[in-house]
């Protein structure tokens, strides 16, 4: 255990992903690791360095010194650039490298897990030399090693764990950009409400609501006129909420009660991850 409760369900949640994503990449022959993932620009190789580097910067690891090529075409952004220098610098590694690092940092990591005394609102390092409170840090480990290991499940074809620990963190990690999406980026009018209704192995209902001043709010009661309703399924919530999919390629997957163009414009700007 942990001091801290609220620690230790994003270390369970944590732990619960990193394991399995060990479990999926153990039998791999070389070739598999290359094949690619939903992750744009990234092969099953490249997020199991992603993961591996963000550990070992968890750790306080010294960032590697590597330059980047310049055609990497989906490396976009600074916050980009950083997240890449991780993953390039492990491209050329083996299938035994990658797997005997990957198990040497989860060692390592789960024993600093075990020890770990400072408060959730300690302040530490974040990506980019920003500060980020302790309990945010691990939060959002447990968010990205769950969501890497929904994107290696995908490129692996082994689908599972949609309601593990780590999917409820990754469905409140989610939600928190829902208001942001309505309100400002979709433009949705002032005094209105949109509810999401998501079913499958996670289900739950939300209402986004805008306030007089265009503010978004975001609660689980049920809203009684709402210009919109979105319907479905949890893959296809946090596939198109982490950018994995566009609303146009699952038109199927989408149901839309009331304000089409709302509705359009809401799917459209849905992608909250960086």
């Amino acid at each position: 255990m942990t001091v801290h409760p609220s620690l230790q369900n994003y270390a369970d949640a944590w732990t619960h992903s990193i394991e399995a994503i060990a479990e999926l990449v153990g039998p791999l022959v070389e070739g598999e690791w290359n094949r690619a993932t939903p992750c744009p620009g990234w092969s099953v190789r490249d997020i199991v360095s992603h993961v591996i580097g963000m550990e070992c910067e968890m750790l306080g690891d010294p960032r590697p010194i590597h330059s980047l090529p310049r055609d990497l075409y989906h490396v976009q952004s600074e916050f980009a650039r950083y997240m890449e220098m991780q993953v390039d610098v492990r491209r050329h590694h083996t299938a035994p490298e990658m797997t005997s690092e990957l198990e040497y940092t989860m060692i390592r990591r789960a024993r600093q897990l075990r020890n770990e005394n400072r408060s959730p609102d300690t302040l530490m390092r974040a990506p980019l030399g920003a500060e980020q409170t302790v309990e945010v840090a691990y939060r959002m480990r447990a968010f990205d090693a769950w969501v890497h290991e929904q994107d290696l499940r995908t490129a692996l074809n082994k689908p599972g764990n949609l309601d593990s620990p780590g999917a409820h963190v990754a469905r409140d990690v989610l939600l928190q950009g829902l208001p942001k999406v309505v309100a400002k980026e979709a433009g949705a009018p002032a005094n209105s409400a949109v509810v999401f209704d998501v079913h499958g192995p996670l289900e739950f209902l939300r209402t986004v609501r805008v306030d007089s001043d265009g503010r978004g709010s975001i609660d689980g009661s049920p809203s009684l006129g709402p210009l919109v309703t979105l319907a479905m399924d949890w893959e296809t919530y946090y596939r198109l909420a982490c950018g994995r999919v566009r609303a146009t390629a699952v038109p199927d997957r989408i149901k839309v009660d009331g304000d089409t163009e709302l509705a359009a414009a809401i799917l459209r700007e849905f992608a909250v991850t960086p």
